[in-house]
């Protein structure tokens, strides 16, 4: 099935709605990393002055490429996840309305209000995690696989409930995705996250897919 779904969704990211989706999340998200390095820049600078630090500005640069690439790595999964959950509902309807008419008509409007507190409600619960799971990825750099695996197995579960999250709400009439089926595509989803340039496609492709899976079971036949 999470197959299924993730080869079904992957024509909807061309779709109208996802690129003009694709453009708000990458914006917003982008904004966002650039306040954190002028932050992290103004509080360099402000440390260096005060305790009178050598380096001038090419060391204030440095801590703050480093402290920005080292960002982009934990959190640009967690950043881009929750701010496309403010608009989720574009490419959601647009999948919906295309392969599941019926079912479209009948959804529930989640409005912005709900789409605010998942999309906060995700971005906590994903930097906790991952800050909790922070020395473990220090830990196992040394074997060379294990950083990765960790991040795979925890990120997987949390992606899940995020698309999980996404689509149930318009439709809880219909069965939950089952935890099994959910796992499997946060892990999906995860692993298109570690793929240059997939990964800016990646928050829509696990929107589209989430809703695919919603539907498999009704897709069925009796």
């Amino acid at each position: 099935m999470v197959l299924t779904a993730a080869l079904r969704a992957f024509p909807s990211i061309f779709h109208g709605a996802a690129l003009r989706l694709l453009v708000r999340t990458l914006a917003l998200t982008l904004l966002l990393f650039a306040s954190l390095a002028a932050g992290a820049w103004a509080a360099f600078h402000a440390l260096r002055l005060h305790y009178g630090w050598g380096g001038g500005g090419l060391a204030e640069a440095t801590a703050t490429v480093l402290i920005v690439v080292g960002s982009g790595w934990l959190l640009f999964r967690a950043t881009a996840m929750a701010v496309m959950g403010l608009f989720a509902d574009d490419i959601i309807v647009a999948v919906e309305r295309d392969s599941y008419p019926q079912a479209a008509a009948s959804a529930r409007s989640v409005g912005m209000a709900r789409s605010l507190r998942y999309a906060l409600t995700s971005l906590g619960r994903t930097l906790g995690w991952n800050l909790l799971a922070l020395p473990a990825y220090i830990l196992l750099l040394v074997t060379g696989v294990g950083t990765i695996g960790l991040f795979l197995i925890l990120n997987a579960y949390l992606l899940g409930r995020d698309m999980a999250d996404m689509v149930e709400p318009r439709h809880p009439t219909l069965p939950p995705i089952p935890r099994g089926s959910r796992w499997l595509g946060g892990l999906v989803s995860a692993l298109l996250f570690l793929i240059p340039l997939v990964n800016l496609l990646a928050p829509i492709w696990s929107a589209a897919m989430a809703v695919h899976m919603l539907h498999a079971a009704r897709k069925k036949p009796a």
